[in-house]
């Protein structure tokens, strides 16, 4: 293997860092004892930057090459969502009936019958004394849970280099 550059990052398949790297876990280092990768990363991940810095934490993300909107070190989306009532498309729900004939005029604690023997029973909307259904007319949709928010993934160990050629900027 090539001598790599101090603060590179690369993907193993063994579950071990291997001599001169450290596993990208989000893990502080002291400043002193590390003065090369602090010089080049220096607090772009967390840390104090006068007694310690912090390595980037790649567990359970998927790396991004940085932009106008998401500079280095950003952190950015989440491995869980729970969907808002505007992240939802547009759908209808069934209103649910009971297979036999009406008898109730009002809707208060009654569910819709699959045929009305009374016209009246129902009332125009906006009209006064609203009252709610029995909550089996229509019921909730949904478990309120978060969802996993993740691509298809491999699992691998990122390291970054914490000994190396020091990376010429020209």
């Amino acid at each position: 293997m090539s001598q790599p550059y101090v603060a590179e990052i690369r993907l193993f398949g063994f579950n071990f860092a291997p001599r001169g790297w450290a596993l990208c876990n989000g893990q502080l280092l002291p400043v002193q004892q590390n003065q090369a990768l602090f010089s080049l990363i220096g607090t772009t991940y967390g840390g104090n930057g006068v007694n310690n810095f912090q390595l980037p934490n790649l567990q359970g993300c998927a790396p991004m090459h940085r932009n106008n909107a998401n500079p280095i070190g950003a952190f950015v989306g989440e491995e869980n969502h729970t969907l808002a009532l505007t992240e939802l498309p547009a759908h209808n729900h069934l209103v649910n009936t009971v297979p036999t004939a009406g008898g109730q005029l009002s809707p208060a604690g009654n569910v819709l019958a699959a045929a009305a023997t009374n016209a009246t029973m129902y009332s125009a909307a906006g009209g006064a004394g609203l009252v709610p259904m029995a909550a089996q007319t229509v019921g909730m949709a949904g478990g309120n849970q978060p969802h996993s928010n993740q691509q298809p993934y491999l699992v691998l160990n990122a390291c970054i280099a914490l000994q190396g050629a020091f990376p010429s900027r020209n």
